[in-house]
Formats: C-alpha cells, sequence, structure tokens
C-alpha cells in the first residue's frame, strides 16, 4: 500500500440502526483525482468525513499513508452570526500560518480582496473558495472536496474544476472529489466511484458511463448532461440500510 495516500476497505457507518454507507472499498494515490458520485443521501459526505478521520467507522478500516497531510474542504460550516470572524482570521484557526502564506493562498482562489472581511457577509461561493485556500495551506498531500462548487454560478464552477486539476498537477497530490455535477466529473476526473450507501459500480469515466448500474442510476445520456439522480439497481434497499436482491 506504499503508494497509496489513504483508503477505505469494507468500511461502513451505522447510525440508529441503519447503515448510511456499508462495504465501501476505495483508494486515492498521488496525483489522482477520484470522484464520488450518488444521489442525495447516498453517503458521500459521510465517505469524505470517514477518510478525513471525524468520524470513524463502525466496520471495516481506513488507511492513511504516514505522514499524509490531509486538506478538507466539507460541504458545510455552521458559523455562529454573533461570532465576528474575518477570512483572515479563519486562515489561522488551531494553526499558524505566515502572512503571506495565507495571502497567496487567497489570492489563488480569488478571495484576497475580502480578508478582511466577516465571514457572515459573504456568498456561498466566496466561504467556498475561502475554505479551500484554508485546505491549500496546509500543504496538503490529500485533499477532501465535498461539493466544493457549490453557491458557484456555472463560469465560476468551470473555473474552479480547472484550478482542482491545476493543484493536483503542481503539488502531485491526491483528491477525492465529491460532486453532482456529472460532465465536470467525467472531463475532469481519473477514476469514478458511484454510490448509494454501497458502491454500485466503479472504474475509469468511460468504464463507468457504460456500466448498466450507472446507466440506470443516471440515465443513458449522463455523461452529456446534468443527470437526474434515479435508482433503479437489481436489488432494494430495506429500512435498516441493508440490500436485498430483487428477482
Amino acid at each position: 500500500m506504499d503508494s497509496i495516500l489513504a483508503g477505505l476497505q469494507s468500511a461502513g457507518v451505522i447510525r440508529n440502526g441503519r447503515w448510511l454507507i456499508r462495504d465501501i472499498d476505495l483508494s486515492i494515490r498521488p496525483g489522482e483525482i477520484v470522484s464520488l458520485i450518488g444521489p442525495n443521501g447516498s453517503g458521500k459526505s459521510t465517505v469524505a468525513k470517514v477518510l478525513s478521520g471525524s468520524i470513524v467507522p463502525d466496520s471495516g478500516s481506513v488507511f492513511r499513508g504516514k505522514g499524509i497531510r490531509i486538506g478538507y474542504v466539507p460541504q458545510r460550516v455552521v458559523i455562529d452570526s454573533t461570532l465576528p470572524m474575518t477570512i483572515r482570521r479563519l486562515m489561522n484557526i488551531n494553526e499558524k500560518f505566515d502572512k503571506l502564506e495565507v495571502e497567496e493562498a487567497l489570492d489563488e482562489m480569488n478571495i484576497l480582496k475580502a480578508a478582511d472581511q466577516p465571514l457572515q457577509e459573504l456568498s456561498g461561493g466566496e466561504f467556498q473558495r475561502a475554505l479551500f485556500a484554508r485546505a491549500l495551506l496546509r500543504k496538503a498531500n490529500l485533499l477532501l472536496l465535498d461539493e466544493p462548487s457549490q453557491g458557484l454560478d456555472f463560469k465560476g464552477e468551470i473555473k474552479l474544476y480547472n484550478q482542482i486539476v491545476d493543484i493536483r498537477d503542481r503539488l502531485n497530490c491526491g483528491v477525492l472529489l465529491v460532486c453532482h455535477n456529472l460532465h465536470m466529473v467525467m472531463a475532469k476526473t481519473d477514476s469514478v466511484i458511484c454510490i448509494n450507501s454501497h458502491v454500485c459500480c466503479a472504474g475509469t469515466p468511460v468504464d463507468v458511463v457504460n456500466d448498466r448500474a450507472f446507466q440506470e442510476l443516471f440515465g443513458p445520456e449522463a455523461a452529456h448532461s446534468h443527470a437526474l439522480y434515479r435508482h433503479h439497481h437489481d436489488h432494494s434497499h430495506l429500512p435498516d440500510g441493508s440490500i436485498s436482491s430483487v428477482q
């Protein structure tokens, strides 16, 4: 496993008697972008949290390579509206960074002009870029990006995904990209994992697009347009999250 930055083996998380994810296998290597797709509530964010260490799996195992540095951009961060905090202060929570390093990271994410603006006044897209800048400050060799383009318009999404590729190329870091925009995923990723609490299909973008499970979930035109989340596999999900075959 020397070349693997991080991975999961048969990982599962159960809450209130229901499996949020179960039997999840994945691995991320240096310089690789792995995209995680699936319907709302399929467990994508849970997978990212297990990899980050913020959730301990109830089954299976997590591997993190020696000396790994994780930059995690969560899908949601709740900020107390009464707490006065600027972007610049956010950059230095828990870790102190050089002022020039902070400004370079903010500039790379096009948020430097708002460095002294209160977080409560930011748009959703600005806040996501600030979180991304903080992840870059950690000199991460693994980026966990949970819906990083939320709050951005279409042009902003394109620019962000191009930045992710540029950052991967420059740092040779691994990237787990949780994403709903399938045509962006197919254009930018090295491998795709489609889940709905379990792994439905996985492989290169071409392999996944041609997989029967993917086409039943997203429709045959999904590689060329935004997908509608439709889940019609040859199995059903029981109330506790377990899987039953459909004859």
